[in-house]
C-alpha cells in the first residue's frame, strides 16, 4: 500500500485530546510536560488514528462534493450495499477491535509514514449472522528517520448475512 505522511503538531494534539475529553497536562503544557517521565509534550495514546486525515484516500473521510455516510440519522446520500454487517462508510462490514503497540512516546515535531498491510484472518460462526469473516491489518507507523514508533492492529469484522432487528411494539 501507498505509504501517508503525517506532521505531528502541538496543536493537533491540543485539539485530540481535548476532542476525547482527556485534560491530562503533559498534552499542551509545555513546562508541566518538562517535569515529567515523558521530558515533553507527548500525544494522546489513539493519536495516531487521527493520521487518517492526512490520507485523502481513506475510505470514511467524507471527500467534498461527493455523497457519504454521515453520522447524522439518515445517510446523505449513499445507498447502502446489500450484503451482511453494518457501519463504516456503507461497506458490509464492522470495525471490531484497534490496538495500538508504542515503542516510544510520539511528539510535536515528529513526521510520520504510515504503512498498511494485511494480517491475521479467520471465522467463526454465529447463530444470529452466519458465518463471520474477521480480517487483520498492520499498520506500522515510521518517524522521519525510519524508526519505528507505533504499531497499530485493526481488526473487522463481516457477516455473511444480516442480522435480523426485532423492533418492540
Amino acid at each position: 500500500m501507498a505509504a501517508k505522511t503525517f506532521p505531528v503538531e502541538a496543536s493537533h494534539i491540543l485539539m485530540f485530546a481535548r476532542s476525547v475529553g482527556d485534560d491530562n497536562q503533559v498534552y499542551y503544557d509545555a513546562d508541566y510536560a518538562k517535569t515529567t517521565e515523558a521530558g515533553g509534550i507527548i500525544a494522546p495514546p489513539t493519536f495516531a488514528q487521527a493520521s487518517a486525515q492526512f490520507d485523502p484516500d481513506y475510505f470514511l473521510r467524507p471527500k467534498i462534493g461527493q455523497p457519504w455516510f454521515g453520522s447524522g440519522k439518515n445517510p446523505t446520500g449513499v445507498t447502502r450495499a446489500a450484503g451482511g454487517g453494518g457501519g463504516g462508510g456503507g461497506g458490509g462490514g464492522l470495525h471490531a477491535e484497534q490496538h495500538f503497540e508504542y515503542h516510544r512516546h510520539l511528539k510535536p515535531g515528529d513526521v510520520l509514514t504510515a504503512t498498511t498491510k494485511p494480517g491475521n484472518s479467520w471465522e467463526r460462526e454465529s447463530k444470529r449472522a452466519g458465518k463471520l469473516v474477521f480480517s487483520e491489518s498492520v499498520t506500522e507507523y515510521r518517524d522521519q528517520h525510519g524508526e519505528l514508533v507505533i504499531t497499530a492492529r485493526g481488526v473487522g469484522v463481516r457477516t455473511e448475512r444480516p442480522v435480523d432487528q426485532k423492533t418492540e411494539a
